[in-house]
């Protein structure tokens, strides 16, 4: 006799099409569409609780569909409307909806909020499950450390991010593990906190691979404008290893960035360890995310494609997110994280510093805090294969029944 497949619940600020919501729950419900056609769940989509419900929701609609029941409150999603925890994973997606805005124009997500919640009903309950939160941690140090020290004083395990480390990249490249890299960058477009926070991801996804490991940031700066050309012609970002990251793109306009990027940003990060990287985000001049490093003296660089940018792979699906979703699955399955939550812990301080800098006249600012030292697993389980033509690979979406 099989045993019983383990419970989900997913905690949602809002439900819409197109939503972070509509790209990873129904994967949970219908399975995961990947290069190697569609996975079925191996878990059970148990609950839901949904923060905020407007006329372009569709969280009701797809509950129904699949009998998923949705709870009034976030400790009744996770009891089942019972005494006790009564499921072995939550999706934590705080990520849309009509929250405010700070100073800093970061929106207040209550990210922190739900995991109090969820953590409260597991401390009371004397059992603890996996948590997974989409995005970044918070929009503030504070906020993200205490989420993370709660988990780690409970004992549970938690996965945090974006999809982007576990997105195709072409051509294909991983750093082995300590690899002397020497400098990096990582290409992106959008605003500073809701694309920054993905650019950072892929830049901290690849040096975290780095001879040493991690050891932390030491200092950020942000900068907007001409400033940005200003400081590489200082020397404070490699202009050749921007351009070898945009070559690998190929939906792009021609001529130089600075005409058709009127409004350059570059947070540029120092490490703990001496080592440097930056995040630029390049407005109207791409519409992808790419990397490059020198290693050895030598370029290397890939664009890390996703949906809508001039590939097929994940039309409909959003299927970049079946692979950081499938990621999830498994550490649902077997209480270990895919890869360590310490990542967005540390993306999420930087892009918080990154914020500041920006809006105190790009101040460099110092930050003793992101003392967020630890070594990358190595793989991840699931990942996406090289890009393969168009068509070549995915299940259609919806799948038949």
């Amino acid at each position: 006799m099989s045993e019983p497949r383990k419970r989900v619940a997913a905690i949602i600020t809002q439900f819409f099409e197109g939503s972070h919501a509509d790209v990873i729950v129904p994967k949970f419900l219908m399975g995961f569409p990947t290069d190697d056609g569609l996975l079925p769940p191996r878990v059970e989509l148990a609950s839901m609780y949904l923060d905020q419900i407007f006329p372009d929701d569709i969280g009701l609609d797809v509950a129904k569909q699949h009998d998923v029941p949705v709870f009034p409150s976030i400790v009744r999603a996770l009891t089942l409307d019972g005494s006790d925890l009564a499921v072995d994973g939550v999706l934590l997606i705080g990520e849309h909806g009509d929250y405010a805005w700070n100073e800093r124009q970061q929106k207040l997500y209550p990210r922190k909020y739900f995991m109090e919640q969820i953590c409260g009903v597991m401390a009371n309950s004397g059992r603890v499950a996996p948590i997974f939160n989409d995005k970044h941690l918070s929009t503030n140090w504070y906020d993200a450390k205490w989420m993370y020290d709660r988990a780690d004083q409970l004992g549970i395990p938690l996965m945090a991010g974006s999809s982007q480390p576990v997105t195709w990249r072409r051509p294909w490249l991983e750093h082995e593990l300590d690899t002397p890299i020497d400098e990096a960058v990582a290409i992106g477009f959008s605003g500073v906190e809701i694309y920054g926070f993905h650019v950072l991801e892929v830049l901290q996804c690849m040096v975290e691979r780095r001879q040493g490991a991690e050891t932390g940031v030491s200092a950020v700066t942000c900068l907007r404008g001409d400033a940005v050309w200003q400081a590489a012609t200082n020397g404070q970002w490699s202009r050749h290893l921007a351009e070898a990251a945009c070559a690998t793109i190929q939906d792009k306009p021609e001529g130089e960035i600075e005409a058709h990027c009127p409004d350059p940003v570059a947070i540029l990060v120092e490490y703990r360890d001496g080592f440097r990287g930056t995040a630029l985000l390049f407005d109207q001049y791409v519409q992808s995310l790419a990397y490059a490093a020198l290693v050895k003296g030598q370029t290397t660089a890939a664009e890390f494609c996703s949906q809508g940018h001039g590939y097929e792979y994940t039309k409909g699906p959003y299927a970049h997110f079946s692979y950081l979703s499938l990621n999830v699955e498994e550490m649902f399955m077997t209480g270990t994280p895919s890869y360590p939550v310490e990542r967005t812990l540390l993306t999420t301080g930087v892009l918080e510093a990154a914020m500041t800098s920006l809006t105190e006249n790009s101040r460099r600012v110092e930050t003793p805090w992101l003392d967020v030292a630890y070594r990358s697993y190595g793989s991840v389980p699931f990942r996406p294969i090289e890009p393969q033509p168009v068509g070549a690979c995915l299940a259609p979406w919806p799948p038949d029944g």
